[in-house]
């Protein structure tokens, strides 16, 4: 389990530094951004199985970033590390998990920041997926059904299920409300102590 030793959460310079680098040339451009980082970090935090850090590190910045020296690389490193373990304390103390975006599909753009959100959740599940979706446990269902939103907010998935959902604006925008709801739930679901 993450320490909550170092879980303060970050300043807004550290997560102007911590963009600054990402948006920067030493990173690939299909790199998470900061709204891509929170979603993709709240599942790293959920997930009943954790991903060794080289792992999801490197799918984080889409690859190993040019580091420009190993302080560069402590630093942003430890960052994101603080920042996780920030998301892992809200989570575990039941707190109101306080999001980047607003829970809107609603945007003058082509993509909304909450679908950026939640495709970049997904990426942190599909990183164990097997262990998310067990198959034959008494959480499957639960899972599948909390998931839902997420899933459909992402907008990843071609089924048919869930593009007649996309096609409701009303129940989408009432889905991506409750994502902060169904975090929390999620991740009660899997760490918190069996009764």
């Amino acid at each position: 389990m993450p320490s909550t030793l170092n879980s303060a959460p970050l300043s807004d310079d550290e997560l102007d530094r911590l963009e600054t680098f990402i948006f920067s040339d030493v990173v690939s451009e299909d790199s998470l951004d900061l709204i891509g980082i929170h979603g993709f970090l709240c599942a790293l935090n959920i997930s009943p199985v954790p991903a060794a850090e080289e792992e999801w590190m490197d799918v984080l910045f889409d690859g190993v970033p040019n580091w420009a020296s190993a302080e560069q690389e402590k630093e942003i490193t430890s960052t994101l590390n603080r920042w996780k373990s920030s998301i892992y304390s809200d989570l575990s103390n039941d707190s109101e998990l306080g999001m980047p975006c607003e829970l809107t599909l609603e945007t003058k753009n082509e993509e909304s920041e909450l679908e950026i959100w939640s495709q970049a959740f997904m990426e942190g599940v599909f990183l164990n997926e097997d262990e998310w979706f067990a198959e034959g446990t008494s959480k499957e269902e639960t899972v599948a059904e909390l998931m839902l939103p997420i899933m459909v907010v992402s907008n990843l998935f071609d089924e048919k299920e869930f593009k007649e959902i996309r096609n409701n604006r009303a129940v989408t925008e009432q889905m991506a409300n409750e994502i902060p709801d169904i975090l929390v739930d999620l991740f009660l679901l899997f760490h918190a102590p069996e009764k």
